[in-house]
Order: C-alpha cells, then sequence, then structure tokens
C-alpha cells in the first residue's frame, strides 16, 4: 500500500453516539452549527438511545468536534457519555446535515419542562413582536417538554402539540438549523398554535373584548379580589392577591387548609426583594431554568401582605414567573400573589379542564 504524501490529509469517518438527556433541547443544531465550523462532513440524528452522528473529516478536526460537543452542549442538555468507533464507508454527499429521527429500542430520556428563556421574555414583552403577549411562547432554550411528551424519539408528532399545524413563519424557524427554535416541538404563535380563554365555574366562557386578552382579564379579576384557576404546566394553580385579606381568607376556606404557608409568586426580583432578603445563591435559585420556590427571610420592614399568607412564619416561599402565561399575568401586577396548588389533599394531580 502505498504511503500518503508528507502534506496529504487523510480523511477518516466515526460513528459517535451521545448518551443522556440530549434531545428536545437543540442538540442537534449544536451538532451542526460545530460540525460545520469544524469543516466536518456527515450528518446527525435523533434516535431511541439518544443522538447518532456520523462524521467525516481529519482526525485533528474530528477530536476537535468532540472538544467543543462537550464544552458548547446546549445549557438544558445533560451528557452522560460519548462513544465513537471507525467508520470504514464513505460519505456519499457533501456537507454536514440534520436527517429524519429512527425509532429503536429507547434508552434515553427527556429533560424536565424549562422555565421561559430571557429571549423569549424578551419576544413577549415587546409590542412590536409577533409574539408580544402571547402565553405559549417557547423555543429549544425553555418551554413544555416532559409534560407534552407522548412517545421517543421526542419529535413533534410524538407530542400534544401534533394536532397543531405551524404556519408558514413558525414552519420556517422550525426547519431552520440557524435558529433557535429549529426543531423546537412545541413551537406555536398566536396564529398556529393553542389559545387562552377564561371560564367561569359552570365551565362558560367570558367574553373579554373589553381587554387586551384573557390573561389580561383573568390579572384584572386577581386585582379586583376575585379567586382565578390557572391552568399550568403539568395542572392547575389557584391564584389571588396576597395583599388582600379576604380574598386569602376566602381562598383558605375553599381549599380546607388553615395552617401551611402559602406559595407567593413575584413579578420579578424586584418586587420580591420588597418584602423578604435575598442573598446571591437565594437569587440564582429564583432565576435558575427550575424556578423553584425559594423559602426567604421576611424583611422587618418590608412591605406587608395579608395576614392570612403565611401566618406565624419569619419566612415567605416565592417564586417567580417561570412560564410565558405566568410572565404576562404578572407584568401589571403591583404586589405578589397567591399561587397553590388546584388540587384537593391527598388526591392525584388534576390535568383536565372538565375534572378541574
Amino acid at each position: 500500500m502505498a504511503l500518503p504524501a508528507p502534506n496529504e490529509i487523510i480523511i477518516e469517518g466515526r460513528s459517535i453516539r451521545v448518551r443522556g438527556l440530549v434531545q428536545g433541547v437543540g442538540f442537534r443544531p449544536t451538532v451542526w452549527k460545530i460540525a460545520r465550523k469544524c469543516g466536518l462532513e456527515g450528518d446527525v440524528l435523533n434516535d431511541g438511545a439518544g443522538v447518532r452522528i456520523r462524521a467525516w473529516g481529519s482526525t485533528s478536526d474530528l477530536d476537535m468536534f468532540l472538544q467543543q460537543l462537550k464544552e458548547q452542549a446546549p445549557p438544558l442538555s445533560r451528557i452522560d457519555s460519548i462513544e465513537w468507533e471507525d467508520l470504514t464507508s464513505p460519505f456519499p454527499e457533501q456537507g454536514f446535515h440534520i436527517v429524519a429521527s429512527e425509532g429503536g429500542h429507547v434508552e434515553t430520556g427527556i429533560v424536565p419542562d424549562a422555565s421561559i428563556c430571557t429571549a423569549c421574555q424578551d419576544e413577549i414583552s415587546n409590542p412590536q413582536n409577533p409574539r408580544y403577549r402571547y402565553p405559549f411562547t417557547n423555543c429549544t432554550h425553555c418551554g413544555p417538554r416532559l409534560s407534552i411528551v407522548q412517545a421517543l424519539p421526542y419529535d413533534r408528532d410524538h407530542t400534544s402539540m401534533a394536532g397543531f399545524q405551524m404556519c408558514p413563519s413558525c414552519q420556517g424557524e422550525y426547519d431552520d438549523p440557524s435558529d433557535r427554535r429549529f426543531h423546537a416541538q412545541p413551537n406555536s404563535c398566536p396564529d398556529c398554535g393553542p389559545q387562552a380563554w377564561l371560564e367561569n365555574a359552570d365551565g362558560d366562557r367570558l367574553d373579554v373584548s373589553g381587554f387586551r386578552d384573557a390573561v389580561d382579564a383573568a390579572a384584572t379579576f386577581i386585582r379586583a379580589g376575585k379567586i382565578v384557576a390557572i391552568k399550568g404546566i403539568g395542572g392547575f394553580h389557584l391564584a389571588c392577591d396576597a395583599g388582600n385579606e379576604d380574598a386569602v381568607v376566602m381562598l383558605r376556606q375553599r381549599k380546607h387548609r388553615y395552617g401551611k404557608p402559602l406559595a407567593l409568586m413575584a413579578r420579578d426580583l424586584e418586587m420580591a426583594s420588597g418584602y423578604v432578603s435575598i442573598n446571591a445563591m437565594e437569587r440564582d435559585a429564583l432565576i435558575g431554568s427550575e424556578s423553584p420556590i425559594v423559602v426567604l427571610e421576611r424583611k422587618k420592614r418590608g412591605l406587608s401582605l395579608a395576614s392570612g399568607v403565611a401566618p406565624g412564619q419569619t419566612c415567605l416561599g416565592f417564586m417567580l414567573p417561570y412560564t410565558p402565561l405566568h410572565l404576562v399575568l404578572m407584568a401589571d401586577m403591583q404586589r405578589p400573589i397567591v399561587l397553590t396548588s388546584g388540587n384537593r389533599s391527598e388526591e392525584p394531580q388534576v390535568t383536565e379542564n372538565g375534572e378541574a
């Protein structure tokens, strides 16, 4: 066998398997971008085991690709392992491509639902943006995952969004590997996606023509002392004005919950800081993608809330808006709301409208 010329670049192929939480997080477009940057040819797809990559290039470019893949993985992903073996067959096409998913034995998982990212926050807060105040805005960096998936691989046809056909604009985002909504399975907009509505306890839809939208109407009712059930990711919450004594008392009576503290949602960190002290670690937890309820110490001279929110407690449990619906709801609130589970004690989570 003839030896290669001194300056000749040897092209090799590798079949690469990435395992972990790597579906529904923008992993394939990340692979696509890094592979193109490294000058590789090949393809990437989802299957039951995670992500499979076939890549051809020089040894140094392939090594660089694998290193950058570890360093630049999408923020919501979790790589458990990267395995590879040599490929002997030449790649039949030029360029690097994202190809259709394959099935197979399921060995991978889906990441949990993630709180709204800053880019989506900016869109729904901008009156000039088509997604202004759209309560179901999402991208590959945020939004529902686990709560909508019905089967793997994680493709739109395998989610509860399958019945919503994307408009040309959303389809263009979905098909563009350079867009942050590339293969964002819940991708939608006001023209083609789910809609919010407001109904009474009998299930009759209310006329909200006098408001900006149904969420604006719900926020108005909360400020007026009403109790509103809000359907979020995975279930229902009951909400009321946390500064309204009568509303908090009524909520406790209806839930038959008389002693335990109630969770609160603030519009932002600035609002929460009027009532509680927040250190750096607590701040990071509040704004993290998990969006937990964080127990915080009350300020001795902080703003006051209804006495029934957390009777006898020196701490308050706060969270920040973690979905676009909550962000829109809280936009015009001047003080926190109570946001507590709508389920009866010791009963399974209610997810269907009729049962709620």
